[in-house]
């Protein structure tokens, strides 16, 4: 965390994401970083990773392959490069802030807990690194609105970050499927409630046996005021504090009484 506001023009920002090192949405990201600081570094997975969560990979060695000046390939989970970019590329002189993504489709409500644009953010503050998970929603996938993350996110993280960051704390952002001059504006909201998956398929194989995928089949509730998906659905940024202290405090103090 930094305790007071971060001068970003001689920041070091490390870069990352789950879609791979050569998607759309990492190059838009580190193009808006050097534009924030020249002090820039890209560490990346090799191929997508969406849906990794916050794994790290422990059954067996990881590989860094160097691309260019301050550009990394990690064949593993995002998870897996920020760890070592701080622990291995970085050593010594960490990132100062780390931006995961841009994601391709929003990481609204349950999301945060599948996503590896999310999870990349999640270790840099468990690594003590202030974080920033961008994502950008969208409704053809053909034409994602990259431009509009693009034109307001600069503006998110120099707000986000001219204040005092939280421990223990990440900040999820999402950008509404709409064009850049239609943002209706930035708001800070809860995460809401949607489920991914809920939906399976299953088919059959040219020899009969059956295999599943996973449906993207969601329980949506767009209209719960206060909520990234309500703010996303009306055409704004969301902004939300993630906490990664997961423990419920009112249901630990109700524990301490059956077991003081």
């Amino acid at each position: 965390m930094f305790d007071r506001p971060l001068d970003l023009a001689a920041a070091r920002i490390l870069v990352t994401n789950d879609d791979g090192i050569d998607a759309p949405g990492i190059k838009v990201l580190a193009r808006l970083a050097r534009a924030l600081t020249r002090d820039v570094w890209v560490v990346a997975p090799e191929q997508e990773q969406s849906g990794a969560g916050h794994s790290l990979t422990l059954s067996r060695p990881l590989r860094i392959r160097k691309l260019g000046p301050r550009r990394f390939a990690v064949d593993g989970t995002p998870t897996d490069c920020v760890l070592l970019a701080i622990k291995t590329i970085l050593r010594g002189h960490p990132p100062d802030l780390v931006l995961s993504g841009i994601n391709a489709g929003a990481n609204l409500g349950e999301d945060v807990t599948y996503s590896g644009t999310v999870a990349a953010a999640m270790e840099a503050t468990l690594l003590d690194v202030p974080a920033i998970a961008l994502s950008q929603h969208y409704e053809n996938r053909r034409a994602i609105p990259w431009r509009t993350a693009e034109a307001h996110a600069p503006a998110v993280i120099r707000r986000l970050t001219s204040r005092r960051w939280p421990r223990n704390t990440l900040i999820n952002v999402n950008f509404p499927a709409v064009a850049a001059d239609g943002v209706k504006g930035v708001v800070a909201a809860r995460q809401g409630r949607r489920k991914i998956g809920d939906g399976v398929i299953e088919r059959a194989d040219p020899r009969g046996r059956p295999y599943y995928w996973i449906g993207p089949l969601r329980d949506e509730a767009p209209d719960a005021p206060g909520t990234d998906l309500n703010a996303v659905t009306e055409g704004k940024v969301s902004l939300s504090p993630i906490y990664l202290d997961l423990t419920n405090g009112p249901a630990l103090a109700e524990l301490k009484k059956v077991f003081p």
